[in-house]
């Protein structure tokens, strides 16, 4: 049966491929910060992609490698790390199709041999064994692969590989869809999920059976297809045939050559003996049939000499490609005709030639044989030219010469060919044509001029404005302008001028982005219930901030500015001290000394009930004697009870060394004893009288640190307890050094300062915490870069405390990435600082893009980058601005992000006052620092020369303002860059496995990570730090595998200079230590002991864990694991919202599941009874109370109604004890918190979506954490997990920017593409919880090996610039520079954004691109009518400008709202009525959909046989009016952006044009001018401006660039612009090869059916992402229509919807929309689009809050 019998196999399987497809996520394949994965390229997938790419023609073999090249160096260039494979039994897909065998064999060899990519072709197929021990090996985090090819065979080939992979938990991503920008790649990703590895394992013989039974039947049909051009002669005849045709030329050729040219002999030779051959067997048959076979073989075959001519045009057309740089030949004529039919059997057998040669490559072993122009091998276009011109032109009597140089070696290469083919004379070189045999096809017009094809007029149009002048004057005196009688400039509608204040033609006042945000509260109401709503909420955020620290509230009081010493520098002689000094001074000595006496006599009053503890249970006295520590303040009695520590210690290390300790010792004692000698020794060594040094010493001794005592207190001990016979008793067995760090490590002292800074009352600062007050005190600007939790926040702080102080106008803005960590920086405020204002004022305000509170009232402003922005940019706010004195950005490492990247440089830019950047995880600080240094320096120049204009303006009898003179006064311009790089606590790394349905742990080294190969090209990661047991270990595996290890002794920890004779190892002479062998092993390797640094790291690396179980359900095993090992709280993380929810609600079930099988068999009987019982008693209770209410009251009444009431209350006590959970079937810990406080934050959620949920997980001590979740939501996961009541979150990786939930272990449990190397050190900081834990443990679950060695070896990337320009930013950026209310301070941060881009920064060449692109937009805004040619803003610019997050669809949405096509489709059902149709309403939502909603489904979905139930899945096409205006935007931007190419051209790198991307292999050269033909076939060299060379190959010209399809690979790559940056918005999306990708038409099947089901059911999306996506459309329908904004916040409407306005105030960050409303824009209030945008609202929320 062959295949057939697998039909409905391969049928299910491609069914599952395309369910899985839908289902996928569109996502950047490299994170935000330029980290890549190692995964796999598919080569044959790479292969059909871009055989299939829509710009390129058949043959043009040089413009594929571009391609091809192109994606590689795309690839590389954004950090991707990965191999490409070609398989073997792929190459039979080819059979029916041999045209890319060769092409397939060329891309292979020339990948090999002229780039530095890994190419594997070693394995025959994904079946292989070799395959499966390579992806064990590698363990590549994805496949990209094709789901389509020109084959269905192949697409089998292509689903086998997928499944397989899956099978092998390989994620997929799909070729089809893919998107690039400056940073990013998009695609399809597919992840091998646990019913996929099902799938295979059920059917995995089918399978295989399957695979192998296609690849029978592809071997069969290359049999067929040979036998049919070659009739018996077999495949291994043609391969020896082939082997002796290159045997002969080696003889001919003994030198070597050029590959085209070998190729170019070989393949003719061979292919015209073959064809010989064809024509033979075609020849014997019966006399019968001879005259019928001679008059098919003239109609069908051309005759051997036909053929040869062919040849001859084929050597002709490689002689050119030996001598036409790229630069000519990118100028040759496109001919249309196609090659006739009756030749396509020679070039069938020629192919199949070019095969053989190319793939027994090997033969040509020892030979010259130069592989480089292997990408250039056959140029289609260039072949039909010269038989064009052969068949036509030179018949017709154009007779034009080859030229010398051309001539020679074309008949080099004929002559050579004649001496190959032995069988029969192929004739001389000259005449090319001996037969009128013709080749190509008639056509009307053969040739398409290119030159025709119209483009608009070359030019700008005039702009004249001061921003245009300074920013760009440099380049426009050579630019090409239009006249101002242009048809363009004559055409320009004349708009009335935008005012950002009045509405542009009632002239009513307009709101901007701040005003349309929703307000908390009512700012100027005084409603009592308002009152109470602000008490409310003030009170919540003092108890939220109260849980994030325990610092107490201090009371502002403003004061005057005293300038404030450098308390880094070292302390100056103390200054005479005055009379009232001393005064203070003894009474403080007098208090302390009171306070001593009361601590001395509580010690004596514990001490012996602590004592007796510590005889009886060491571990419970000496917590107890370590909390009245705590709370003594006095150093004498705090040495006296360290004292009696150390004796209870030694007791009991002798007791138990003489006992148990004989086999085996405790060493928690010896370590409990060392900690105490720590603790005296360096705190109190002053206080230490000769008794406390012989006990130490004693001490010492006990535990075999002999030489240690004796350095101490040489004097032998009385008595002498410690004989030499015993010290193998008592000793530790090891030496103090050794012991230390193996045992000790967390103990291990820090390098702390001891003298206090005035400034800090809560602790004492280190240095560089120092240095940054510093910085604050003098209003400088700081980089911070500082490992989490190590305090470089408190910067923060201080800095807000110094503004409060300095009076009530300045203000400290607060920036962070999430609105999560906004919540929590606002509640710490609220918490730490207290302040008299004057009325109207507030202490903390909060704008976010949902919701704002007093922000512009307020002193400390706390927001998110984009909120800041729009402050920053709105012209009317510019008053508020200037009163900030200070700038704090966390989390600065964002600036590198995928979403608002360049939000926070424009922040960076535009602020004139000192700044604060924080961020744990930036590898080029320095880089940011300089580029910060350049831009403080702009504004140096910029406020001198305003200062100037001041100073000038008040000479001239202006005075300037007061505000004016502080900004001059108090600005300081330097920058500091201040680095830290040492954590508090250690970290340490774990890696989880299941064996036999449990968990087990082994500890991962972090030089585990690390290959020799590593070490000697990049050293050691800068942050790859070693605990000092891993020292221990380190040291260890070095001593074991090199026995004649020269340093060995020197670096044994007892030898070691820094630790030699010292009780106390600090952690910097640990770190000494570490740095000393990471030194030596480096230098094993460099010095060529490479071997044994090999065998080190080999023996530290863990075993493999890889587990075919389902990680999902071990999941709770694995939490339970962590609390019997006391490891919990913890965070787990997890990348996707659903797997975050799910496993929390796993754990929840788990622990039920636990409860259930151990409660009594009869307790849920007897807990129904007693609800039961108590139901009948409340009834009896209630009666009981209505009786007393209606009669007096009597004593027997009374009597009943206690004993009612007693019974009741026995019942619930019953009750609740058998409902009660079990101690060990819950995390929550109940004493964390008290239960009137937990009612309150349950409460906050009792209405929000997730509420219910959270509440039930919050119960068993669990929680999830993730973006999808309200504010109050998260809170109350934040909260309590900082109380201790929860224990366990999972979390996405929005938890690890900032948020303040710091653990004691960290838990990776789901790979991703999201989980990089600066993912990794921001999640896995939040481990060890300073002053809590010793140490931090991290532990990874389900992540594979080499991706965790990846993540702890890996340096953070690189902060690089984005492209950092859009339409709508430069039409805001020109609003502002027109309507600032101060015009030059305006005008200064509109040109600091433009010309101090990170993109730009030390790159001139990007600088020039920028302002031309400046160019195009404003010559785009001035055609659309929203800027005049001052400069101005007109028409509907305020409109277009807040809805910049949309772009282009904002455009497209004002465009259509001018053109009235909304107002015809906004017809209410009768006249006068305000209701309007179902229909309307739904034509309304798919206008808004195509705009707002726009999620594209990959190309192939949409052939699947998918069933869909409520959901249509497919979004339809805009209505005809709506598409037909959009057509033509289109069609408008597009001619303009191609003209803007064709001007930007001239900053193409020529040289790199001429090269390929990747290998550098260069095509330019000198033009060849002595060929009069050359001259004649590359005469097009008009519409070649904008085009790459590469793609001239295949026709492409500047024409173009005005069709709607035209790929971005056409253009000029070194431009650095390509078609992503001009505003279009395509009705409909395509990919490479042309094929349609639909938009997901979520918010329309939503809009009908309102399920949410439906959507994850049919549209086959998440429904965390549909929800959220929903909320998104929704918010902008709100925010288009301010339905909300038009209500009184009290009135009917509002209380109506008061449920929903919970999540309304939580919105999403990057979706939403502040625009000037409808109604704004409308001067008749009652507009039909006003109120059908109402409705729409309306009936939308009214869906969204059902589900």
């Amino acid at each position: 049966m062959g295949l057939e019998k697998y039909l409905m196999l391969l049928e299910k399987m491609s069914q599952l491929i395309l369910d899985q497809m839908a289902k996928a996520d569109y996502d950047s394949l490299f994170n935000d910060f330029v980290e890549s994965e190692f995964f796999l390229i598919d080569g044959d997938s790479l292969l059909m992609t871009y055989v299939c790419e829509k710009s390129l023609r058949p043959e043009q073999s040089l413009h594929f490698f571009y391609l091809v090249e192109h994606y590689l160096v795309d690839l590389i260039g954004k950090g991707g790390q990965f191999a490409i494979v070609f398989f073997k039994d792929a190459e039979h897909a080819y059979n029916n199709i041999p045209e890319f065998l060769p092409l397939r064999m060329a891309l292979i060899l020339h990948l090999q041999h002229n780039t530095n990519i890994d190419v594997r072709t070693d394995f025959s197929g994904c079946f292989s064994q070799e395959w499966k021990t390579f992806l064990e090996d590698r363990y590549p985090y994805f496949l990209i692969v094709s789901d389509e090819s020109l084959s269905h065979l192949q697409v089998y080939l292509f689903n086998f590989l997928i499944i397989q992979s899956w099978a092998m938990k390989v994620n997929a991503v799909l070729f089809s869809g893919q998107a690039s920008d400056v940073l990013r790649l998009y695609a399809y990703f597919m992840p091998s999920k646990y019913e996929n590895q099902m799938f295979f394992q059920k059917n995995e013989k089918n399978i295989e059976n399957a695979y192998k039974t296609l690849i029978k039947e592809l071997e069969e049909c290359r049999v067929l297809a040979l036998g049919h051009l070659f009739g018996n002669l077999k495949w291994k005849n043609m391969l020896e045939e082939a082997c002796e045709t290159i045997s002969l030329l080696k003889q001919l050729w003994p030198e070597g050559s050029d590959i085209r040219q070998v190729l170019c002999v070989t393949s003719c030779s061979l292919s015209l003996s073959l064809y010989h051959h064809f024509l033979e067997n075609r020849s014997k048959t019966t006399d019968a049939q001879k005259a019928n076979i001679q008059q098919q073989m003239e109609s069908d075959c051309p005759t051997l000499e036909g053929v040869t001519d062919w040849c001859r045009l084929h050597c002709l057309s490689v002689a050119f490609l030996l001598h036409l740089p790229l630069s000519q030949r990118a100028c040759t004529r496109f001919i249309t005709s196609h090659w006739i039919k009756d030749i396509q059997t020679f070039l069938t057998v020629k192919k199949w030639c070019e095969y053989f040669i190319l793939s027994n490559i090997d033969a040509f072993e020892f030979w010259n044989l130069n592989l480089t122009h292997l990408s250039d091998l056959s140029d289609e276009l260039l072949l039909k030219n010269i038989a064009f011109y052969y068949e036509n032109e030179s018949v017709q009597g154009l007779h034009l010469n080859l030229g010398n140089v051309i001539m020679k070696d074309y008949e080099h290469l004929w002559d050579t060919v004649s001496k190959l083919v032995t069988k029969f004379d192929v004739g001389k070189p000259f005449p090319l044509r001996t037969k009128q045999f013709p080749f190509l096809e008639k056509d009307p017009s053969p040739i398409r001029d290119t030159s025709k094809e119209k483009m608009a007029n070359l030019g700008f149009i005039p702009v004249s404005c001061q921003v245009v002048d300074k920013f760009a004057g440099d380049i426009l005196k050579d630019l090409p302008f239009l006249t101002s009688d242009d048809p363009i400039v004559t055409s320009l509608v004349k708009q009335k001028e935008f005012d950002e204040l009045v509405h542009w033609h009632s002239h009513r006042p307009l709101s901007d982005d701040y005003d349309r945000t929703k307000g908390h509260f009512d700012e100027k109401s005084r409603d009592p219930r308002h009152l109470r709503s602000v008490q409310m909420y003030h009170r919540f955020q003092r108890f939220y901030g109260k849980s994030l620290e325990s610092v107490s509230s201090k009371f502002v009081v403003p004061q005057a500015i005293k300038p404030k010493k450098n308390f880094c520098e070292p302390k100056s002689k103390k200054i005479q001290e005055t009379k009232a000094e001393k005064i203070t001074r003894e009474n403080k000595e007098r208090l302390f000394a009171k306070e001593e006496q009361k601590e001395e006599k509580k010690w004596n009053v514990m001490s012996f009930s602590i004592e007796e503890e510590m005889k009886e249970n060491l571990n419970s006295g000496i917590k107890n004697l370590e909390e009245f520590l705590k709370s003594c303040k006095s150093s004498s009695v705090k040495l006296r009870v360290e004292m009696v520590g150390i004796t209870a210690c030694l007791r009991a290390w002798k007791e138990h060394c003489r006992g148990e300790g004989e086999t085996t010792k405790d060493l928690s004692i010896a370590v409990q004893m060392m900690k105490r000698i720590y603790s005296v020794t360096e705190k109190y060594p002053e206080l230490l009288q000769e008794a406390d040094w012989q006990l130490i010493a004693r001490c010492l001794r006990y535990l075999g640190f002999e030489e240690l005592a004796s350095s101490l207190h040489p004097t032998q001990v009385t008595g002498n307890d410690v004989k030499e016979k015993k010290k193998n008793k008592y000793s530790v067995g090891m030496g103090p050094a050794r012991f230390q760090l193996q045992y000790m490590g967390h103990y291990l002292v820090r390098d702390e300062r001891k003298d206090p800074d005035p400034r800090v009352q809560d602790f004492i600062p280190d240095t560089w915490q120092r240095e940054l007050l510093d910085v604050v005190d003098k209003n400088e600007s700081a980089v911070i870069v500082a490992p989490t939790s190590s305090g470089k926040t408190y910067a923060s702080y201080y800095c807000m405390e110094k503004v409060l102080r300095e009076g009530d106008d300045g203000v400290v803005v607060y920036v962070a990435p999430t609105k999560a960590l906004v919540n929590q920086v606002a509640a710490t405020v609220e918490n730490r600082f207290n302040k008299n204002l004057p009325d109207g004022e507030t202490l903390c305000g909060v704008f976010t893009r949902d919701y704002r509170h007093e922000a512009l009232n307020s002193q400390v402003l706390i927001t998110v980058p984009a909120c800041f922005e729009i402050l920053l940019l709105a012209p009317h706010r510019q008053a508020w601005v200037k009163r900030i004195r200070y700038v704090i950005f966390d989390e600065v490492h964002c600036l590198g992000g995928e979403i608002g990247a360049e939000v926070w440089e424009h922040l960076l830019v535009m602020i004139r006052c000192p700044f604060l950047a924080l961020s744990a995880t930036i590898s080029n600080p320095e880089h940011l620092t300089e580029w910060l240094r350049s831009i403080k320096q702009y504004w140096k120049q910029t406020d001198s020369t305003m200062g100037k204009n001041i100073a000038s303006s008040r000479n001239a009898g202006c005075r300037a303002s007061s505000r004016q003179d502080y900004l001059l006064m108090k600005q300081s311009y330097k920058v500091r860059l201040v680095l830290y790089a040492e954590r508090y606590n250690d970290l340490e790394k774990h890696i989880c496995s299941v064996n036999n349905h449990d968990i087990s742990f082994d500890h991962f080294h972090p030089c585990a990570a690390l290959t020799t190969d590593h070490i000697e090209k990049f050293g050691f990661p800068s942050d790859l730090t070693l605990s000092p047991r891993e020292m221990i270990q380190l040291y260890d595996a070095m001593f074991e595998f090199w026995e004649s290890w020269p340093r060995a002794q020197e670096l044994c920890p007892e030898e070691f200079v820094h630790f030699k004779n010292k009780i106390v190892i600090q952690k910097m002479d640990a770190r000494k230590y570490e740095e000393s062998l990471k030194a030596e092993l480096t230098g094993w390797v460099k010095s060529g002991h490479v071997k044994e640094a090999r065998m080190v790291l080999r023996n530290l690396r863990p075993p493999s864990a890889v587990s075919s179980e389902n990680m999902a359900v071990m999941f709770p095993r694995l939490v339970e694991k962590l609390r019997q090992m006391e490891k919990l709280p913890a965070l787990f993380f997890l990348f996707k919202l659903g797997a975050v929810e799910r496993s929390a609600e796993s754990v929840k079930t788990f622990l039920e599941i636990k409860q259930q099988n151990r409660r009594p068999p009869k307790a849920d009987k007897e807990a129904y009874d007693l609800e039961n019982k108590l139901r009948k008693v409340r009834k009896s209770l209630e009666a009981q109370k209505t009786v007393d209410k209606r009669s007096q009251k009597n004593p027997r009444k009374m009597d009943q109604s206690l004993i009612h009431e007693a019974e009741h209350d026995s019942l619930l006590r019953v009750l609740e004890k058998n409902l009660e959970i079990p101690q060990d079937c819950t995390y929550a810990d109940q004493k964390a918190i008290d239960a009137e406080t937990l009612q309150r934050v349950y409460d906050r959620v009792k209405f929000s979506r997730k509420g219910a949920k959270l509440k039930a997980l919050a119960a068993r001590g669990i929680g999830y954490h993730h973006s999808s979740l309200s504010a109050k939501e998260k809170q109350l996961v934040e909260i309590l997990f900082r109380k201790g009541f929860i224990r366990v979150v999972t979390a996405t990786g929005t938890l690890a920017l900032g948020i303040n939930m710091p653990c004691k272990s960290v838990v990776f449990a789901q790979n991703s593409v999201y989980l990089d190397a600066l993912n990794y050190r921001q999640m896995s900081g939040r481990a060890g919880r300073r002053g809590q834990d010793l140490g931090g443990d991290v532990y990874f679950f389900d992540i594979p090996l080499p991706k965790i060695e990846k993540l702890i070896k890996s340096n953070v990337p690189e902060l690089r610039g984005q492209f950092p320009l859009s339409i709508s930013l430069i039409l805001r950026l020109m609003c502002l520079a027109s309507k600032g209310d101060d015009p030059e301070d305006a005008r200064a941060k509109v040109l600091s954004v433009l010309k101090h881009s990170l993109l730009s920064f030390k790159q001139p060449r990007v600088l020039e691109m920028l302002k031309l692109y400046f160019l195009f937009s404003l010559q785009f805004l001035v055609k659309e009518g929203y800027l005049d040619q001052e400069g101005n803003p007109t028409g509907f610019a305020g409109l277009v400008s807040h809805l910049h997050y949309h772009e282009p669809s904002n455009l497209v949405f004002v465009g259509f709202l001018v053109r009235g096509l909304f107002h015809n489709l906004c017809q209410p059902t009768s006249k006068g009525s305000k209701h309007f149709s179902q229909d309307v309403m739904e034509k309304l939502v798919l206008v808004l959909a195509n705009l707002f909603g726009r999620k594209y489904l990959p190309a192939q979905f949409q052939d699947a046989t998918l069933k869909f139930y409520q959901s249509k899945v497919f979004l339809e096409d805009l209505p005809e009016d709506f598409k037909a205006a959009l057509v033509e935007y289109n069609t408008n931007v597009t001619k303009d952006f191609a003209s803007f190419l064709l001007i930007v051209s001239r900053l193409a790198d020529m040289k790199q044009e001429h090269q390929l991307p990747l290998s550098k292999i260069d095509f330019s050269g000198e033009e060849c001018e002595d060929s009069q033909l050359v001259s004649h076939l590359m005469s097009c060299k008009e519409g070649r401006v904008a085009i790459s060379p590469f793609a001239c190959l295949s026709g492409n010209s500047d024409g173009n660039l005005l069709h709607l399809e035209t790929s971005d690979h056409v253009t000029l790559r070194t431009i650095g612009i390509d078609s992503t940056r001009a505003p279009v918005l395509w009705p409909q999306g395509f990919d490479h090869q042309g094929r349609r990708m639909q938009l997901n038409a979520y918010a329309l099947d939503f809009y009908r059916h309102g399920s949410l089901t439906g959507l994850v059911q049919d549209n086959r999306m998440n429904e965390g992402a549909a929800y959220q996506l929903l909320k998104d459309f929704g918010l902008t329908i709100q925010s288009i229509s301010g339905i909300y904004l038009a209500l009184p916040p009290w009135g009917k409407p509002f209380l109506r919807y008061r449920l929903s306005v919970e999540w309304v105030s939580f919105m999403c960050i990057y979706i939403s929309i502040y625009s000037v409303s409808l109604r704004e824009l409308c001067e008749n209030e009652e507009d039909n689009v006003v109120l059908a945008f109402e409705q729409l609202s309306e009936t939308f929320f009214e869906k969204f809050n059902k589900i």
